[in-house]
């Protein structure tokens, strides 16, 4: 097991409404694409709704989760997928459970810029793996 102590992140001012847009334009064009109809949120470092873009034809129930992805991101500083693989390794991770607006569905990533972070991105629509690819796409925009 490491010891090495983990980098502190720390919250940076909140992510602008014409960042957040191109965060937002970069991921709608990686799912277009890849013909993915998915929701894609945007949240500020306060964990505040930026930007929604909800593609034609994304299935209702990624507007809930896409925000949740986000929301969690900001709220725990790291990607959805460390809760997702935190579940699926089972045991003692199985208390995240409790743990109220974790989401543990890969597709949340943080949104960093000089080392702080400044938002989050949060995709849903189609399979995990594929939300955590446009995810990527987006967070590369800052």
């Amino acid at each position: 097991m490491s010891t090495a102590p983990q980098q502190i992140i720390s919250y940076g001012p909140p992510v602008s409404l014409a960042v957040a847009q191109r965060v937002a334009a970069a991921a709608e064009a990686e799912a277009r694409a890849n013909g993915w109809p998915m929701v894609i949120a945007v949240m500020d470092s306060g964990a505040n709704l930026v930007v929604l873009h909800k593609m034609d034809h994304a299935q209702t129930g990624s507007v809930e989760i896409a925000q949740a992805k986000a929301r969690s991101t900001v709220r725990f500083k790291r990607p959805t997928r460390v809760f997702e693989e935190a579940l699926a390794a089972g045991g003692l991770n199985l208390r995240l459970l409790a743990t109220e607006g974790a989401c543990p569905l890969e597709g949340g990533i943080p949104l960093m810029h000089e080392g702080c972070l400044i938002g989050a991105i949060g995709v849903s629509g189609m399979q995990s793996t594929q939300d955590a690819q446009v995810a990527a796409v987006g967070a590369q925009a800052v």
